[in-house]
């Protein structure tokens, strides 16, 4: 795992970078060179054999795996305190029918500062200072008017949010091509957005969700009312999706929901059709009708029938918030690719965890820095004085689904072996020391099984060391 150097999906805050250069330096906590406690398998992964690799696994060892953790109620009243008391989310209904001007271009300008240092593209290939100048001003600041009416609409497929109008990736060093500094997050089928600004060529708008405010392509957002838009997510019945990203059957006649992607956490609505009469052309008795959201030529929301395999995994309602439920959701994503900001159809660390809960009802903020400080939620906070013993002693009180937190990555408690406790996480590096001492690199670049302990963050200080917080999204506050 990389330590970034900037605020994006998955990254430290500023002041948690301090924290970890601040622990660098304090007499104690640097972890001399030790041998690997643990035996390396073939594959190279400290710790790690294949029976581990299974949720049924860690939920025959958990505690009370199917024992409800919090009531939905209790869930519905922490979902709403988060859009009230967190500063990193957005109540889309509370925004008054206006925005002015300030407003708007503090979303944009508080998103990315402009690029000041060397940038690559996935080539390999220096980007020309004119080309980044060219994406900076395409964000028009200077046409944002002093008012304008609060416009709604709604996301009608998965969709990159960017920190400047452009699809250009561009990345920190000549052959890293993996997290695109310009990638933030993704929006997916039915996510509400306010439309605050449109890029100068017209083909990005800047939007904001209720987890983030960024740059998406236009042709991903379908403009609706308010009321229209709100409701969408209120609907009933509907279909939760559970399974990591099925996707809807293949339809000629209606393709702009054929074979649509939706990713775990996503609520649909079912669309009023009569079950004995064909849908796109298919009988809908082996399906879900759904009703998803799609986008006139106009640019106007408008809705359409598509079916979801019944095979696919999907409920009527949320899954219960149970140690069994989070260990059998996070495991759906076991091997997808680490992917930087919701990069290479996939998700980064803090993406991960939040859907996984998303499937159980629970909201998340959308990044690291912000997820382990959120006021809503239970947590154990570290300071760079705390000892050894103190990081051990809260290490040894986890509970599965429990969420720890270094600078810039989280990872999801899922039980202990021997009293080693193992973590499920979306890592893009990993390493450990070996036997004679030195630091072994695994390369794991994808949501992975480990052992939290040989964990390091170089030959000096391991996980333990950087701790910043240990989040109990499942018990009350």
């Amino acid at each position: 795992m990389r330590l970034p150097r900037t605020l994006r999906p998955g990254r430290p805050a500023p002041r948690l970078l301090l924290l970890a250069l601040a622990l660098a330096t304090l007499p104690g906590m640097a972890r001399p060179p030790q041998a690997a406690p643990l035996p390396v398998p073939v594959h190279g992964v400290i710790g790690v054999q294949d029976t581990y690799l299974s949720p049924a696994f860690w939920i025959a060892r958990a505690r009370a795996a199917d024992a409800p953790l919090l009531a939905r109620t209790a869930i519905e009243a922490r979902n709403a305190r988060l859009l009230r008391e967190d500063a990193s989310m957005h109540d889309l209904a509370a925004l008054p029918a206006t925005l002015d001007q300030v407003r708007v271009a503090s979303w944009i300008e508080a998103l990315a500062s402009p690029p000041t240092r060397p940038l690559w593209d996935d080539t390999g290939t220096p980007v020309p200072k004119a080309t980044l100048e060219a994406i900076v001003a395409n964000r028009a600041l200077a046409t944002l008017p002093a008012s304008q009416p609060t416009r709604f609409g709604m996301a009608v497929r998965r969709a990159p949010l960017r920190a400047f109008p452009s699809a250009l990736r561009v990345f920190n060093s000549d052959g890293d091509t993996d997290i695109d500094r310009f990638q933030e997050s993704a929006l997916f089928p039915g996510d509400a957005v306010v439309i605050a600004h449109a890029s100068a060529d017209g083909r990005w708008l800047f939007v904001v969700s209720a987890r983030y405010a960024a740059w998406t392509e236009a042709d991903a957002i379908a403009q609706g009312t308010r009321d229209e838009v709100l409701a969408y997510a209120r609907r009933a019945p509907y279909r939760v999706i559970t399974g990591a990203k099925p996707r809807t059957v293949f339809t000629r006649e209606a393709p702009r929901v054929s074979e649509l992607q939706l990713d775990m956490g996503t609520r649909v609505p079912l669309a009023a059709v009569a079950p004995d009469q064909p849908v796109n052309g298919q009988h809908p008795y082996t399906a879900w009708t759904l009703d998803l959201p799609v986008r006139d030529a106009d640019g106007r929301l408008a809705f359409s029938p598509a079916l979801l395999p019944k095979i696919a995994d999907s409920s009527d309602d949320y899954l219960p918030l149970t140690r069994a439920n989070i260990l059998q959701q996070a495991f759906k994503f076991l091997g997808e690719r680490y992917g930087w900001g919701h990069a290479y159809n996939a998700r980064d660390c803090s993406g991960f965890v939040s859907d996984v809960y998303r499937s159980m009802g629970v909201q998340l903020p959308r990044n690291t820095s912000a997820q382990a400080v959120s006021p809503v939620f239970p947590r154990v906070r570290f300071s760079p004085g705390d000892s050894r013993e103190t990081r051990m002693a809260a290490i040894r009180a986890l509970d599965v689904g429990d969420l720890i937190y270094i600078p810039g990555h989280v990872m999801m408690y899922i039980g202990e072996i021997d009293g080693m406790p193992y973590v499920i996480h979306d890592t893009n590096g990993g390493s450990y020391l070996g036997a004679d001492g030195a630091l072994r690199a695994m390369h794991l670049n994808g949501v992975s099984v480990t052992p939290l302990l040989p964990l390091r963050f170089g030959q000096d200080h391991d996980y333990v060391d950087r701790i910043t917080n240990i989040v109990k999204v499942a018990a009350a506050q």
